[in-house]
């Protein structure tokens, strides 16, 4: 069986990028289980176990045979290196197009479990909607309460093919504005700061700053935004921007673009549920003049008022419509930074005795093209169980651990000053 990608999936194919989810466990693992509960979710969600393949001019999603579907891999190591080494293991050509590994610790009590979806098939939402029911089923397995077998082929639909109607004459007139705003405001990047000596060749590896706030540092946040009238994702663009900004020459303002990507979902009619296994993504690019001494909190105010008349206007429905012009004009999504918004999502729910002690989810892809010079930097944020998390993946190719650290650290001070601005006290955060 077989089902044909639509345009806007097909970008996803050349980019070959993914969702790295990860979760850090305490207890007992029943791995039987575990397995059973992984093959129940790759056979609900068949792109789970299919691979792509040309078909003419575009692509397909074609099942893999029974021996060739993806199983849990389990083996013993050290946590912090499997996870490493998952980060920068692709997914095979040609092969399923997601992973579960199972690491152990030699005591056989901590655990880290890393699920990679290619993003032909998924996108944040449906990824960590995914991770959940995993381990709902699990857990059901383990406590002997029914479980669905998740039995049954069920090919989702593309989201493009969701879209309201639209005049064709609107959506050119749509392209032809964005086409002429990316001509006129063409956006300044962040130059590489390359390692050198570190033994990781011309490539290099994928690397993780991470930022992270705990539980009420991030309701302070919140308060922040509530209190400025903008979004806790306008505060964190504005601090990038601020941050990116310290890192390009020049004394004077800089024109600076932010990609936002933005979730179709409960924006479509009826609304696509997070736990159907699809992109359902378009983005929002805003260009911005940024100065040295710009104040981040009227960044925000700016970010935060584009990003409104940009969903109220129903552009994000152009934008996707507009996707496959993007691999002839790149600019169309080329900003300084890049800031995802997943929200506040619930972690997995375990059988008693076992915690979940870290969730993440990283995205990842192939290539990060170290001969351009200078690239956007990527924010993935997201906030499990309230806890707000910022991850900065990045290649030493492109950008050194030291400057990533640096990075991660100013941005780590701007959300403080934010969090800390109308409740001054401890300012408590975690980076690794």
């Amino acid at each position: 069986m077989h089902r044909a990608l639509c345009p806007v999936e097909t970008l996803y194919v050349g980019q070959r990028s993914r969702a790295v989810l990860s979760c850090a466990l305490r207890g007992p693992v029943d791995v039987a289980a575990l397995s059973a509960a992984y093959d129940a979710m790759t056979e609900a969600h068949p792109g789970l176990r299919s691979r792509i393949e040309r078909d003419g001019t575009g692509h397909l999603l074609r099942l893999l045979d029974g021996d060739e579907r993806p199983r849990l891999v389990t083996r013993s190591g050290d946590e912090e290196a499997a996870y490493a080494a998952e980060l920068n293991r692709p997914l095979t050509v040609g092969g399923p197009l997601s992973r579960a590994v199972l690491v152990s610790a030699p005591d056989g009590d901590s655990h880290l479990f890393v699920l990679v979806i290619d993003h032909t098939v998924t996108d944040g939402h449906s990824s960590i909607a995914l991770h959940n029911a995993l381990w709902d089923h699990y857990r059901a397995l383990v406590d002997g309460e029914p479980a669905d077998d998740g039995s049954g082929v069920r090919w989702p639909e593309p989201v493009s093919r969701l879209l309201p109607p639209a005049d064709e004459a609107d959506t050119a007139k749509y392209l032809d504005g964005r086409l002429e705003e990316v001509r006129r405001h063409p956006v300044a990047l962040v130059p590489y700061d390359t390692a050198t000596g570190d033994g990781t060749g011309p490539e290099g590896r994928i690397e993780v700053r991470r930022l992270t706030l705990d539980a009420d540092l991030t309701a302070r946040l919140r308060r922040t935004a509530r209190d400025a009238g903008v979004s806790v994702h306008a505060l964190i663009a504005a601090t990038l921007l601020a941050t990116a900004r310290r890192r390009l020459d020049g004394d004077g303002p800089r024109t600076l673009g932010c990609l936002s990507p933005v979730d179709l979902r409960s924006r479509l009619s009826p609304p696509v549920p997070a736990a159907a296994l699809v992109p359902a993504v378009t983005t929002h690019l805003q260009t911005l003049e940024v100065g040295e001494e710009s104040e981040p909190l009227e960044l925000a105010r700016t970010v935060h008022g584009r990003l409104g008349d940009f969903l109220a206007r129903g552009d994000h429905f152009h934008e996707m419509r507009i996707t496959p012009e993007i691999p002839r004009t790149p600019a169309l999504q080329l900003a300084t930074v890049i800031a995802t918004n997943m929200g506040v999502v619930p972690g997995p729910r375990l059988p008693d005795g076992l915690r979940a002690l870290d969730v993440r989810l990283v995205p990842a892809r192939e290539q990060y093209f170290p001969q351009a010079g200078r690239s956007p930097l990527m924010a993935c944020v997201v906030s499990f169980e309230g806890r707000l998390s910022i991850e900065f993946p990045h290649s030493t190719a492109c950008f050194s651990p030291a400057f990533m650290r640096a990075f991660r650290d100013d941005v780590r001070a701007g959300l403080l000053r934010f969090a800390t601005a109308a409740e001054p006290g401890r300012a408590d955060a975690v980076t690794a």
